[in-house]
């Protein structure tokens, strides 16, 4: 059968001690929960204990204060421990307070509760910047210290930077009396990165003058007098404070009359009324005025002053053609260059008159319409040219001072207002001068000779060589074509060299009779013998060659030794052209003995050349006879 064929497992059961023991069974050997009721009573357990996470901001309540440490029940499995010296800003702590703290560790390795009330203060302060610099609400905090271009600020704990140039609206240079002050702060830059905070005073001042600026221009009218204290000074003029918006008050505009530099007449400080003149459309820029709250200078001028009548003032301003004298504040006359002196000679004002000399002048013109006035100085005495011919008749001799040098002449000033030119050519009777400064210089006293009066033009015609007789009447007769002469080059250049005769006469020699007997050419200071190839009495011109002495001379050799003549008429012969060459030498050196010891202006020196001359040709017409 198939029942029989079955084969039955045993199975062996261990059995240990308390395995039948029912865990759940209450004491009266009854379960006493649920698993259902298990459940629910752990969930409600769960319940009753906060949710703490790591790195978060938690409100706790201080259950103790110990020695150097207080304990915070944050409702959690455990309470933690923070340090006292964290409170210390609570002096007046207790057990009870709320507070809040920051969340290190919910349990470090020993099972605690990690927390730290100052990181929990930063991150609220953190956050209480962010939002103010987010909204725009303001912050108070207190100085702390000084730094390097400002001032750390700590704002509820944050320590947060105040720039130097934020601090106030004007310039601040002491930073330390602001230390240990507590003020008020906008936050203006913040950097989530390393958690930083710029602050500043200066924008909630602005702030409060743009408040009161907007008050008064909306209420800015042309013409209103307002006052306003100087804050600033410049060159341009300077800055009015009028109570939280700023005005312009030009230079030109704080007087009538005229000012170097508006800290002249302003100071820092100050305050004044001011009139409005002009402001732009956003009334942003606003233009003052000082002075039109009195009248017009020109207004007010008395009635007496009018063409002819003398005034007397300062000199406020200097230009090229003339200056501008300053008879009240605002009024002002020109006294044009032509009207200082009665000469002819040009003046340079700026060398004339000095910035606040004064001056008494006539009134020329005066034109109160246009507020225009020109004054003159000159006619406030007698014009001289009105009686010139009484005093400078002409050829009448005068001493006057070189006022100008030109390459023209010379200009000398014989009295005040009275003056006249001598031209180059009228320096010298001998020398030729490329400018007359080769013969004086300004400042230097010269004897004239009035050559001619132009009483419609007012000139004066010089001369100075006119003073002394015309040597070239003499010098025809001592330089003769043909005459031999010692002379010393004075100067040399391509075209020839300039020579110095006997008497200081210069003669010239073209470049080809410079040449010596040697081939080379004379240098300057070499003194030479020279003679005389052409004499120009009219262009007062002399042309000398020193080439042509020595080829003469050797002409001349060379026939004396193919003549032929008896010893008597030779020796007659020989004192001939001995006395030809030398006749009038030594009247001549006596005579240069003296034009060396005197001047060529001393007039009896050409006067004593012609009597020796005269002398020598008495004597040579005797040794003939």
């Amino acid at each position: 059968m198939e029942n029989e064929n079955t084969q039955v497992e045993v199975v062996a059961v261990i059995v240990t001690a308390h395995d039948d023991f029912n865990w759940s069974l209450g004491k009266s050997g009854q379960n006493t929960y649920s698993t259902a009721e298990v459940d629910a009573f752990l969930n409600e357990y769960d319940q009753t204990l906060s949710s703490i996470k790591e790195f978060e901001i938690v409100a706790g309540r201080v259950v103790t204060i110990l020695d150097s440490d207080v304990l915070i029940d944050l409702n959690y499995k455990s309470d933690g421990l923070v340090p006292l010296s964290e409170f210390r800003d609570m002096p007046g702590l207790k057990v009870g307070d709320t507070v809040e703290v920051y969340v290190e560790n919910p349990e470090d390795r020993n099972g605690r509760l990690v927390l730290s009330r100052r990181k929990a203060k930063l991150l609220r302060a953190w956050d209480n910047i962010v939002r103010a610099f987010e909204e725009g609400f303001v912050v108070t905090g207190s100085v702390i210290s000084k730094t390097k271009g400002g001032l750390i600020v700590d704002v509820n704990g944050l320590e947060t930077f105040l720039p130097g140039s934020q601090i106030d609206i004007k310039p601040i240079m002491d930073y330390d009396m602001f230390v240990g002050k507590t003020m008020d702060f906008k936050v203006v830059k913040i950097n989530e990165s390393i958690k930083n905070a710029v602050v500043s005073h200066k924008a909630l001042i602005e702030s409060d003058l743009e408040a009161q600026r907007a008050e008064i221009i909306s209420k800015l009218e042309k013409g209103q007098v307002l006052e306003g204290t100087v804050k600033n000074i410049t060159d341009f003029g300077a800055f009015l404070d009028l109570g939280g918006v700023d005005g312009l008050l030009y230079i030109t505009d704080i007087s009538w009359g005229r000012i170097k530099h508006p800290s002249d007449v302003l100071h820092n400080g100050q305050k004044l009324n001011v009139v409005v003149l002009d402001f732009n459309d956003d009334k942003k820029r606003i233009s003052l005025s000082l002075k039109q709250l009195t009248s017009h200078p020109w207004d007010v001028l008395p009635a007496d002053v009018q063409p002819g009548s003398v005034v007397e003032g300062k000199i406020v301003n200097i230009e090229d053609y003339g200056a501008f004298l300053e008879i009240t504040p605002g009024v002002e006359g020109l006294i044009h260059v032509s009207e200082i002196s009665w000469s002819s000679q040009p003046i340079n004002s700026r060398e004339f008159f000095k910035e606040g000399e004064t001056f008494k002048a006539k009134v020329v013109t005066i034109d109160r319409d246009e507020r225009k006035m020109s004054l003159s100085l000159k006619q406030l005495s007698d014009d001289p040219w009105s009686h010139i011919e009484d005093k400078y008749a002409k050829g009448t001799r005068h001493s006057g001072e070189v006022k100008n040098l030109t390459p023209y002449g010379v200009f000398i000033e014989l009295e005040e207002g009275i003056g006249g030119m001598i031209h180059i050519s009228d320096l010298s009777w001998t020398k030729r001068f490329a400018h007359p400064a080769e013969f004086t210089k300004i400042g230097e006293k010269l004897d004239v000779i009035v050559l001619e009066v132009d009483k419609d033009n007012r000139k004066l015609s010089l001369g100075h060589k006119q003073l002394e007789e015309n040597p070239w009447d003499t010098f025809e007769n001592l330089f003769p074509v043909g005459s031999v002469h010692e002379a010393t080059v004075l100067r040399r250049d391509d075209r020839g060299a300039i020579v110095l005769l006997p008497y200081g006469l210069e003669a010239f020699a073209p470049i080809r009779h410079v040449k010596k007997e040697d081939g080379t050419l004379a240098e300057v200071e070499e003194t030479l013998l020279f003679k005389v190839i052409e004499f120009n009495r009219d262009d007062k011109r002399i042309l000398v060659s020193h080439t042509r002495y020595y080829s003469d001379m050797k002409k001349d050799s060379n026939e004396e030794k193919g003549e032929k003549v008896e010893k008597g008429e030779k020796g007659e012969k020989s004192e001939k052209r001995k006395f030809e060459k030398e006749g009038p030498k030594d009247d001549l050196k006596k005579v240069q003995s003296k034009v060396e010891g005197s001047t060529l202006g001393d007039l009896n020196i050409f006067s004593e050349l012609k009597e020796q001359l005269k002398e020598g040709e008495d004597k040579n017409n005797e040794d003939n006879k």
